[in-house]
């Protein structure tokens, strides 16, 4: 027997339970661990003991709590969930939807009337109104670094799984084999085998599966706020080995807090290596079980079709654990994971239910609209009149296509989704805002953050560890910072794309950034800071955390041009004919000259011309003249940057 299993079976978390094994002397690695039939007679005959030895004094207890009552009556607690949304809050105050927003938004946070709200929220809004309340921890496990246990009230649902990995690892191949089909052989049959979703069942139960090309999609997702993932199942080939992506994914998933399965792909290759996986993956940080951790490792063959059983075993007693459970009598509510525009059927949104049932004839509100639900079909294409929870559905009705990792809700009347569409347009304002250093503080003050999370990025290996060791020494009270990624390299989109997941900022020492990313730092609201001493690095995050760190300068590069052609002027000097490469260069900004990625000048543009016409700027893709005061030193193939400061 499985210690997750006796757990379950005497009604205590694997957590006690492991205590108890460890007071016995009896050695186990995690909940997966298997305990001899004698050892398990043992602890239920202790715990079984243990249990009438406290009704006994849970009898004894009441006797004395129902004579206080007796003497003094006292005001009954409301009892508060660890979250609950705007509607279900109103509810248990006993007070109007408006009320509650409008003591949010005196609080600093914008809600709507399905906006998910966290427990010390809820007990802040109680105080405000005289509630007096009680508020109840669950019970807490760890796998994989991060599994939380899950204590919705609800029913039993399905768990929702993501495969990331390296390109060729075998993550299409693996989900072929779950599903038991052939992508490629179907694919001239319209969108239902690629409406990045779907369901197998096993043994009676089902597991959805987001079918995501990468971890960057599945990241993308989560940056709009969509937390459609319980479990990610990392596939790494046997005979490759952890990749660049592997590593990317691992990043991406921890910074979800999504527990991780790892299968093992590729066994049956001759170079076939498992052992070498394992290594890799525990200098990562991902123990192998029988090594003593606890991430779960699968050895499997997608191709083969070995192993696969069990993977399947494994994520279904992982769900277990994490007790996954949502209400199903209530509007539904979910988040949209892909779009397609069908030319029979129009707009189609292919979303997850999280929560509630979907029917026809609903009303959802979803990115800014409002339409009626004139058709839902599930996974196969089939025609189905209502989706539960955990269960992917495409949606017809909708007046235009919605944004892929936009939450979705089902309101009762046209009044309540005008109201909901102009939240939507405040809050998606609201979440452009830069989180940056500056502001940090006054964001965790507010109780919008709790830490301070950092994509950081170096020049070498050296400096990230020297960096992260100075980091390591911060300590400001209340504040935890974590290091969501950490790499070597100038910082890439996915960079970018994580810290907009994850709430971070990306900090790089010695480091460049194309235009073309920060462009998309700017649009997706992330912060990047550059350094070139580690010291003031370390001083400003030190500085932020406190709260102490005043806005500054911050470098906007404009453009690059590179030199074509230079033309000697008897009257002004050397002129440098160039090509603008992206962005572009304006007369009067700042610019520095780079040669081989050197700085061989950093001045002012005095004069810039298209053909023999004075001009104040001109874009990419453009020839153009410019003069810089104070340099003649030009050189074919130098690039010419133009900056400014905001």
């Amino acid at each position: 027997m499985r210690v997750y299993e006796l757990a379950k079976k005497l009604g205590v978390s694997t957590h006690e339970l492991l205590e108890v094994l460890k007071d016995l002397g009896v050695e186990t690695k995690s909940h997966f661990s298997k305990i001899d039939e004698e050892t398990a007679d043992t602890i239920e005959s202790i715990l079984s003991s243990s249990t009438k030895t406290e009704e006994k004094e849970d009898v004894m207890e009441r006797k004395v709590m129902e004579q206080q009552k007796e003497e003094e009556i006292k005001p009954v607690k409301t009892q508060i969930p660890l979250s609950a949304t705007v509607r279900e809050i109103s509810e248990l105050f006993g007070l109007p939807v408006s009320q509650i927003i409008m003591t949010l938004m005196d609080m600093g946070i914008l809600a709507n009337i399905n906006k998910e709200i966290d427990q010390g929220t809820i007990s802040k809004l109680a105080e405000k109104f005289n509630i007096p309340v009680e508020t109840s921890q669950p019970q807490k496990t760890r796998l994989a670094g991060k599994l939380r246990i899950q204590t919705t009230e609800g029913d039993p649902r399905s768990p929702i799984v993501t495969v990331l990995g390296h390109v060729d690892h075998g993550k299409t191949t693996l989900l072929d084999a779950i599903r038991k089909t052939n992508v490629t052989a179907t694919e001239a049959g319209g969108i239902t085998q690629h409406i990045g979703a779907y369901q197998a069942e096993v043994g009676g139960r089902k597991i959805t599966f987001i079918d995501t090309p990468g971890h960057e999609a599945f990241t993308a997702l989560r940056a709009r706020g969509a937390k459609v993932t319980d479990i990610a199942i990392l596939v790494v080939a046997a005979d490759d080995g952890v990749m660049p992506q592997t590593v990317e994914a691992i990043d991406h998933a921890r910074a979800a807090e999504v527990p991780i399965i790892v299968a093992i792909n590729k066994i049956d290759k001759p170079e076939a290596n498992i052992d070498r996986v394992k290594t890799q993956l525990s200098e990562l940080g991902l123990i192998p079980e029988d090594w003593g951790g606890d991430t779960i490792m699968v050895p499997i063959s997608a191709k083969k079709n070995i192993g696969i059983d069990q993977l399947l075993e494994m994520v279904l007693l992982l769900a277990d654990i994490m007790e996954l459970k949502a209400r199903y009598e209530i509007p539904a509510r979910g988040t949209i994971i892909e779009t397609v525009l069908d030319r029979g059927k129009g707009p189609i949104a292919i979303a997850i239910v999280m929560e509630g049932t979907l029917k026809v004839g609903d009303l959802i509100v979803t990115s800014g609209m409002y339409g009626k639900v004139r058709a839902l079909l599930n996974d196969k294409g089939e025609r189905i009149k209502k989706a539960t929870p955990s269960m992917p559905v495409q949606i017809v009705g909708l007046p235009r296509l919605p944004v892929a990792g936009e939450n979705f809700t089902v309101v009762e009347n046209e009044r309540r989704a005008k109201e909901l569409i102009s939240q939507w347009g405040e809050e998606t304002q609201q979440q452009r805002e830069v989180l940056s250093l500056e502001n940090i503080r006054l964001r965790i003050d507010k109780g919008e953050l709790k830490d301070l999370n950092l994509v950081l990025k170096a020049d070498t290996q050296g400096s990230l560890e020297a960096i992260e060791k100075f980091l390591k020494e911060i300590n400001i009270e209340g504040v935890t910072l974590s290091i969501v990624r950490r790499g070597v390299g100038n910082i890439s989109e996915g960079d970018v794309l994580l810290a907009k997941a994850s709430k971070a900022i990306v900090v790089g020492f010695n480091v460049e950034t194309e235009l073309g990313i920060l462009k998309l730092a700017e649009n997706e609201g992330v912060s990047i800071k550059i350094y070139n001493i580690i010291y003031e690095l370390i001083d400003d995050i030190t500085l932020a955390l406190k709260g102490l760190l005043k806005p500054e300068k911050q470098e906007l590069i404009l453009g690059r041009a590179e030199v074509r052609q230079v033309f000697k002027s008897s009257r002004i000097g050397s002129i440098a004919g160039c090509y603008v490469l992206d962005g572009k260069i304006v007369r009067n900004s700042n610019i520095r000259i780079k040669r081989a990625d050197n700085v061989i000048y950093e001045g002012r543009l005095t004069s810039l011309k298209r053909f023999k016409e004075d001009v104040r700027e001109v874009t990419s893709g453009y020839e153009c003249g410019i003069f810089i005061e104070g340099f003649e030193d030009y050189k074919e193939q130098d690039i010419i940057e133009s900056y400014t400061f905001e």
